[in-house]
């Protein structure tokens, strides 16, 4: 975390806190942690057993707008595509989630991964709890995101006016479904011998095509290849998922660059900003190929 939340003041201050954020849930349900997981860029977690004589997941998360309906969702989707949620605390942001067991992560050749990664998003999106979940229209988060972006864009000499163009165009109009919002293969574990639950969301409801991102780029690094590779793992998820290739690509394009410039603003990581403006030009080929 120090890598990530941990490197804005605000998530400082938060991993200063933390500390007594988890005594607190130690003693609320009773826990007996283990040692903590390792990963995780905007949030604390360690499996435990509680009072109850269960394994489970305490989960706390660092407060921000993006995970601040995340239990609403796990509680809708009721341990369909992504774990139980057993109880929570939304005062300290704490969750108590059911344990993926073996909780291995998405494995397998680049195909089987973005299969069993688009599975998993089918699930979610077809859980009958969600229906009627109250969580934000994605039309209006990324209105606001192709606001900031603007102006990152023209605070760092970067034409974004495309990015951001689809930021406002490409969510559904209609009320859509309840997405993951952050289905990268980092986020999609095993559980039992040929089951994969999808762990951390940041849900919103709008157009399934813009959960794909993540997924697309982070499985095999599609970049090192030409831009016929990442073409068909477009099309191969799309398919699977009855989704217009074109738009899973446009959201690509938008997601990349609006990504890339948070880097840039927030990180002040230049570098990794323009790596990830090089992807963007990458996902707007994609999406020129697709017509």
């Amino acid at each position: 975390m120090r890598d990530g939340v941990g490197r804005t003041s605000e998530g400082a201050v938060w991993l200063s806190r933390l500390p007594e954020l988890v005594t607190r849930s130690v003693q609320r349900w009773g826990l007996v942690l283990d040692h903590p997981f390792e990963d995780g860029a905007s949030g604390w977690a360690a499996p435990a057993r509680d009072g109850r004589g269960r394994d489970v997941v305490l989960k706390i998360a660092f407060p921000h707008d993006e995970a601040r309906h995340e239990a609403a969702a796990l509680g809708a989707w009721d341990g369909g595509g992504a774990p139980a949620l057993l109880d929570h605390d939304a005062d300290d942001w704490a969750l108590l989630l059911e344990r993926v067991v073996p909780g291995t992560p998405l494995s397998g050749t680049p195909a089987e991964q973005l299969e069993a990664g688009a599975l998993v998003a089918r699930r979610l999106y077809e859980a009958p709890g969600a229906a009627a979940l109250m969580v934000p229209p994605m039309a209006e988060v990324c209105a606001a995101w192709a606001d900031v972006l603007e102006h990152r864009g023209a605070l760092h000499g970067v034409d974004v006016r495309a990015a951001a163009a689809l930021l406002r165009t490409l969510p559904a109009p209609d009320p859509g479904v309840v997405v993951h919002g952050d289905l990268n293969p980092g986020n999609i574990l095993r559980v039992g011998a040929d089951r994969w639950l999808a762990i951390d969301p940041k849900p919103m409801r709008g157009d399934p095509a813009y959960d794909l991102w993540p997924l697309l780029e982070q499985v095999d690094d599609p970049f090192r290849y030409d831009d016929s590779v990442l073409t068909r793992r477009v099309c191969l998820v799309a398919d699977l998922l009855g989704l217009d290739p074109r738009r899973v690509a446009a959201w690509g394009r938008a997601r990349a660059t609006e990504s890339a410039m948070w880097r840039w603003d927030v990180l002040d990581d230049e570098a990794g900003a323009r790596d990830g403006l090089d992807r963007a030009r990458t996902w707007a080929r994609v999406a020129a190929l697709l017509g």
